[in-house]
């Protein structure tokens, strides 16, 4: 389950080195605050312990560009953990007013094991996992910042719980779900057909005469699947590639190719790759039932952004110190803005050597 600002954890992603003066006002959400130095000692800890820094890195590497100056990263990253932080804050007191929610001691545990689990599975991603566990990624935080993850995971599970948009992840709910989109979880046998870019028309005016799907496949596609007739294999809901089989053949009739194809790289050359599915067989809900709790995530996670984005537009009254950037109203709802930064023919070159920062640097 992930928070509500974006699956939970979010509120650590995109941290950076950027730091504060020691009278920095910080962060201010209807009333709530992030001094400066609670931030710079948030993000000190993440770039001074490998672990902890290691895990937020999977969840957003992109946001670790450095700048350019010793020690720093740039403005943009900086603005991203500042919106994240906001968020967070948001949600919380948000839980607090109009849920009233007070996590007790078992609650805080359970979103302690939630917020742990988040942080795994962002590890599992990587192409290297990181070497220390998340429970060790959580035990580097300072405590301010450890109390707030656990606190805003607790607030986080809690609001999604209650909203009326979203399904509870037990057995019950997913069974019953299934029962109304069956046909969703079909076990999938498809065939393929790689066709050369030179045979597509000689392709196409062939599938419009009506030749079948395996005469196609024989005569046309250059993938050893072709000499039987593409036959390429049959795929439940437990397998891996069941999403992007589903997608792709979601629009298109049984034994017919579709109209338009997916251009691939095929042998080191560009080639154009039709799916058809050639049977469809009802899959028991035991074997469907990872693929029912990935969608409902998804379902969840997607009720909980458009939640998201009214409790900050229509209930949070937020103040960000101007060096961390500014609050404003993006194509995705409210968020921090990356702090405006003069031209370089506003700032001389001298200037910036003599401060020792970048245009969009900080120290």
């Amino acid at each position: 389950m992930r928070r509500l600002v974006a699956l939970l954890v979010i509120a650590l992603l995109g941290a950076t080195l950027y730091g504060l003066s020691n009278h920095a006002s910080g962060i201010s959400v209807n009333g709530a605050t992030v001094s400066g130095s609670t931030f710079r000692s948030e993000l000190a800890a993440i770039s001074t312990n490998a672990t902890l820094g290691c895990y937020v890195a999977a969840l957003d590497p992109v946001s670790f560009a450095p700048g350019a100056g010793g020690a720093s990263m740039n403005a943009s990253g900086a603005a991203a953990w500042a919106n994240l932080r906001v968020e967070g804050i948001a949600i919380n007191e948000f839980a607090a007013k109009n849920l009233k929610f007070h996590p007790d001691a078992a609650t805080l545990a359970k979103a302690r094991a939630s917020l742990e689990g988040e942080l795994t599975a962002a590890s599992s991603n990587l192409q290297t996992p990181c070497t220390g566990t998340s429970v060790q990624a959580l035990s580097e935080m300072p405590s301010e910042m450890r109390n707030f993850e656990i606190a805003s995971q607790a607030a986080s599970l809690d609001l999604v719980a209650k909203l009326n948009t979203t399904v509870p992840l037990t057995t019950a709910s997913m069974q019953q779900y299934y029962s109304t989109h069956t046909s969703d979880y079909d076990t999938i046998c498809v065939s393929v057909a790689v066709v050369a870019p030179s045979q597509l028309t000689a392709f196409n005016q062939a599938q419009s005469q009506g030749m079948s799907v395996a005469a196609l496949a024989k005569k046309f596609s250059a993938d050893p699947s072709g000499r039987k007739g593409g036959a390429y294999g049959c795929f439940a809901p437990s397998s891996s590639s069941y999403s992007g089989v589903r997608t792709d053949t979601l629009s298109t009739a049984l034994n017919t190719f579709p109209t338009t194809p997916q251009q691939v790289t095929y042998n080191n050359a560009t080639a154009d790759l039709f799916v058809a599915p050639t049977s469809r067989t009802p899959t028991p809900f035991a074997q469907a039932e990872s693929a029912v709790l990935s969608d409902l995530e998804n379902a969840n996670a997607s009720a909980a952004s458009t939640e998201r984005e009214r409790i900050l537009y229509y209930d949070s009254v937020v103040a960000i110190d101007p060096s961390l950037g500014r609050w404003g109203l993006g194509t995705s709802g409210p968020s921090v803005f990356a702090p405006a930064t003069p031209s370089s023919s506003a700032v001389g070159t001298a200037t910036i050597t003599a401060l020792g920062v970048g245009a969009s640097t900080y120290k």
